[in-house]
């Protein structure tokens, strides 16, 4: 008897900005050797963990807003958890980490901190060191009042690992430009949707099909800013589960 891959709760984080002829995505490349989606480029984020079900969050984080009542609702019981997923996956995958510094200011690298954000970067990915203890450290405060739920798939059947993805959408903050780590992935890109989808074509720029269709639904917008005011403003959240029966 064939034994079901168990599907894990996950969070993506869809993190944009402001370029011309169109607003750009930041991507990066999976190893070749990874054992899901080996070779492609895929929205910084993973599985939810234990750990960020911790009650330390509880204090230490701002938001959901008013505005983003609707996306808790739809998160569910574990939406404080699945947004810090989000969070600390995207630190960890792209090195932009989204929070408010001690003055409440969105957090900025600079000469004086940079290093010491990378160090915990990588102490983060090795599991030396916890999210909740660099906000300790650091003083800060998550900033989900700045990341919006956006979208749920469900990895179909047949996979040899399954995910139930929570998608998110962000602007990146100003001096926080991103970059792969070199170990799960080895390469990192800020490029337009309307750009990702013609070099897919082209096969030079392999994606899931899930991340083709996320694309392909914000290619019909131009600047990071009507894309942060549709995630702001958005009431509604589809589930989709592709080769699975239908509610």
């Amino acid at each position: 008897m064939t034994v079901p891959v168990p599907i894990q709760p996950a969070a993506t984080v869809i993190i944009v900005r402001d370029a011309s002829p169109q607003y750009e995505i930041f991507m990066l490349k999976r190893t070749n050797q990874a054992v899901f989606a080996s070779g492609m480029y895929v929205f910084p984020g993973g599985r939810v963990d234990d750990a960020d079900h911790e009650s330390y969050y509880e204090h230490h984080h701002q938001g959901p807003s008013t505005l983003q009542q609707g996306q808790q609702t739809a998160l569910g019981d574990d939406w404080r958890a699945i947004w810090i997923a989000g969070i600390r996956e995207t630190f960890e995958e792209s090195g932009i980490l989204l929070a408010y510094d001690a003055s409440g200011e969105l957090l900025q690298f600079n000469a004086d901190n940079r290093h010491r954000f990378q160090d915990y970067r990588h102490r983060l990915h090795e599991g030396d060191m916890s999210l909740a203890a660099i906000c300790q450290q650091e003083s800060l405060t998550l900033a989900i009042d700045l990341i919006h739920f956006y979208n749920r798939w469900v990895t179909p059947p047949g996979r040899p690992r399954r995910f139930d993805t929570r998608f998110f959408i962000t602007e990146a903050p100003a001096i926080q430009h991103g970059l792969h780590d070199g170990k799960e992935t080895v390469d990192s890109a800020w490029i337009s949707p309307s750009e990702a989808l013609h070099q897919c074509q082209e096969g030079e720029f392999s994606m899931m099909l899930v991340t083709e269709k996320q694309l392909a639904d914000l290619n019909q917008y131009q600047t990071a800013e009507e894309v942060i005011r549709m995630a702001e403003n958005n009431t509604h959240f589809p589930h989709h589960r592709p080769g699975q029966p239908q509610d």
